[in-house]
């Protein structure tokens, strides 16, 4: 029984030597859930401009982005000896091949960008755009980070994915056959699943080729149909986990989860003005918000114990 998790730090430590930051980047892409492709009011769950730093601007350039990028994290004492640009927001394999060529060229061309990681739907990678990231990992790092969100078809359906999870599988296993690195995004507490079928999610995961998972609770942010869902028919939406349930829930996935798959997030974390019910994040005694570094420590003496 795993009595720790390999954290994304250590993962990097032993895979590039050091530490490393993620320079998070705009490219400009947009969504086939929000394009009409698809549908038009993304997934259920989706604020994406919740998640993107401040720092991140399409305005401009991926180079400004990254130069501005360094600095932010500079100022704040995260100063690293790598930098990794990492498309974030939305879709960033939805373009055409040479649109996406010339966006990631940019990025590692920067001067202290020592490689990419690309975030994307499953649904949005091609085999020419796989070829395409394999020819640049010969030059510098690559990873491609997949939203699995879960790996049911009916919870898939539920949030208006416009997936399946085989869908999923197959970008996985495509994309780690041609050497590239794949990480992975899976949402707890989605409509509908019960905690043994989350738990089992590891099991699954585990069988495919991952080298890093991210984990976050749900959160119901503004704006979206979920929070929408959620004041129409509040039933609709899973009450939030209580800290110590979620706790639970991490530390027994994780006992289930593939021990050489790094863990880069436990929990989900945006500002306070994205939430429509705060009450899915947790609070200290003082009134000041739990952090991703309290969760970790919490996990790991739940797994200890």
């Amino acid at each position: 029984m795993h009595t720790s998790y390999l954290t994304y730090a250590d993962y990097c430590r032993k895979r590039f030597g050091g530490t490393v930051q993620k320079i998070a980047v705009d490219g400009g892409f947009t969504c086939p859930n929000r394009d009409g492709t698809l549908g038009l009011g993304g997934c259920s769950f989706c604020a994406g401009e919740a998640f993107a730093p401040s720092y991140c601007r399409t305005a401009g350039s991926i180079t400004e982005q990254i130069d501005e990028g360094i600095r932010f994290h500079t100022r704040r004492h995260r100063q690293k000896s790598l930098y990794l640009a990492y498309f974030q927001s939305y879709s960033n394999t939805y373009a055409p091949l040479e649109v996406l060529r010339a966006r990631y060229e940019e990025a590692l061309a920067h001067p202290r960008v020592s490689g990419l990681v690309i975030s994307t739907r499953p649904d949005c990678v091609s085999e020419p755009t796989l070829d395409l990231l394999r020819t640049l990992g010969k030059q510098k790092y690559v990873a491609v980070e997949y939203g699995i969100e879960s790996c049911y078809d009916q919870t898939l359906r539920t949030v208006h994915r416009g997936h399946t999870f085989e869908c999923t599988r197959q970008a996985i296993l495509a994309t780690a056959a041609r050497g590239i690195d794949v990480g992975g995004h899976l949402i707890l507490g989605l409509p509908g699943e019960s905690r043994e079928q989350m738990l089992a999610e590891a099991d699954i995961l585990s069988a495919l080729p991952l080298s890093t998972l991210k984990l976050h609770q749900l959160q119901l942010l503004r704006g979206t149909e979920m929070e929408r869902q959620w004041r129409s028919n509040p039933a609709s939406i899973p009450p939030p986990f209580t800290l110590d349930q979620y706790i639970a829930l991490l530390a027994d996935f994780l006992r289930r989860l593939r021990p050489d798959i790094a863990i880069e997030r436990l929990a989900a974390a945006v500002p306070p003005r994205y939430l429509a019910d705060p009450s899915r994040s947790w609070l200290r005694p003082d009134g000041s918000h739990i952090t991703h570094r309290d969760i970790a420590q919490l996990v790991r003496n739940r797994l200890a114990k």
